[in-house]
């Protein structure tokens, strides 16, 4: 099997792999990439999932999630900025030992409204307080804050930031180096804004990852478990694709999906559907370069 160049697979796609196993199917399947999560990692050890990267030759795309910034509470905030501060350190170094063009990248889910709260604005407020705290360290580390939008189904529970423009607007004041955003295509397809926000990103140098998942109806009962593969819904990819190509993303494209049933699948046989549908409906808009040698 040969994959495109540019696709990582998200390891939330085979989220019951173990990290090593799902090292082990993505490097099978001729991919070059894979975006890791902290929970399979802190379950194998920082130490030890280093190392298991860096024998597996492929590249980091991506490292999922920091975030959930918005509590109230004095102490519960002071938790959740120093779970971040961990989790710059883990992107820096796995990032540092993945195959060469790896990228220190911590994805952000930026957290939803507090237990009782309707406070939407203070919530956002608080989001943009803890970027403007973690940009030192990130900076630090060298590592990249990337703030992904969420579909406003999720406002309440998961990302009071609902927009690719909201994104921007957030990381505006920080260096495109240190804050960027996530053009993750189940959230953003549907906003009316959303090419003229991809142009923004462009323009000031911020897209950092760029995510592909379809949309179908209906959707689960848990509407987290509500992401297709490329191809299976209505999301236009061409469109959206040749937009971020031409915003000048040139690095990996990760495909990151939640769902029960593709879950309850041997992790090869999912890998093998994802390059098939990423080769039938992402890769035909995207140009063959990619950041790596």
């Amino acid at each position: 099997m040969t994959a495109h160049p540019r696709l990582s697979l998200n390891q939330a796609t085979i989220r019951r792999a173990s990290l090593a196993e799902a090292l082990d199917v993505t490097a099978g399947a001729g991919l070059g990439a894979i975006g890791l999560w902290r929970e399979p990692v802190a379950e194998a050890g920082l130490g030890r999932s280093a190392a298991l990267l860096a024998a597996s030759g492929l590249r980091m795309s991506s490292y999922c999630r920091g975030g959930f910034f918005t509590a109230v509470d004095g102490a519960e905030r002071r938790r959740s900025l120093d779970d971040n501060l961990r989790a710059i350190d883990e992107t820096a170094e796995l990032a540092a030992t993945g195959a060469a063009g790896s990228r220190a990248v911590l994805v952000l889910v930026v957290g939803g409204l507090p237990d009782g709260s309707r406070d939407l604005p203070g919530a956002r407020d608080r989001v943009l307080g803890a970027l403007e705290t973690l940009a030192g360290p990130a900076a630090a580390a060298g590592v990249t804050l990337a703030v992904e939008a969420l579909h406003p189904m999720y406002v309440s529970d998961r990302a009071v930031v609902s927009t690719l423009g909201q994104s921007l607007d957030l990381v505006s004041r920080l260096d495109p180096a240190v804050a960027g955003v996530v053009v993750d295509t189940f959230h953003v397809w549907w906003d009316p804004e959303v090419l003229t926000q991809i142009d923004r990103a462009g323009r000031e140098g911020r897209i950092a990852a760029y995510q592909v998942s379809d949309w179908h109806t209906p959707l689960e009962a848990d509407v987290l478990l509500s992401r297709h593969q490329p191809g299976d819904g209505v999301i236009d990819f061409g469109r959206l694709t040749r937009r971020v190509e031409a915003a000048g993303f040139t690095g990996d494209v990760e495909v990151e999906i939640f769902n029960d049933t593709i879950w309850g699948r041997a992790p090869r046989a999912v890998v093998r559907d994802t390059v098939t549908a990423f080769d039938d409906a992402v890769a035909p808009h995207l140009a063959r370069r990619t950041e790596q040698p």
